[in-house]
């Protein structure tokens, strides 16, 4: 491994919020949205959204930095039944700054990690960021 290569700490009360956002009983869309702070090199909250479409989640994205997302999705399956995947989205949108775009993906593993989280999905362009292209990735986990 590359001694440049950070590898941030995930925030303490960020690890509650995503434990929270695992065992909710809501049965809407909600999302959390997180950062680095470049000064700490932590993983920290940006915000916390409830009933939230990917669409409306994708405006709420910065157009030049990196972001993480865990998304709760209410699936519709085709044959009518309804799952709650909890799914972890690397938005790396390009024409990020190069020191940014390593720190956000040497912290990636770590968090997907702390957050138990099997369903990771990766974007270079926020406008991929759809409910197509959401049930197309989920769509190879059946």
């Amino acid at each position: 491994m590359s001694s440049s290569l950070v590898v941030c700490e995930v925030d303490d009360s960020l690890k509650e919020k995503l434990k929270k956002l695992r065992f909710r009983k809501e049965t809407s869309n909600a999302a959390i949205l997180m950062k680095i702070d470049m000064v700490k090199q932590h993983v920290i909250l940006e915000e916390e959204y409830e009933d939230i479409s990917l669409d409306d989640l994708r405006n709420e994205l910065p157009e030049r930095q990196p972001r993480f997302i865990v998304y709760s999705y209410k699936y519709l399956h085709a044959d009518g039944r309804v799952s709650y995947p909890l799914c972890f989205i690397f938005s790396s949108p390009m024409g990020c700054k190069p020191e940014q775009q390593m720190m956000y993906a040497g912290s990636k593993n770590r968090l997907v990690q702390v957050a138990e989280l099997t369903k990771v999905f990766e974007t270079r362009n926020a406008d991929d960021l759809t409910e197509e292209w959401l049930k197309n990735q989920l769509a190879f986990f059946h």
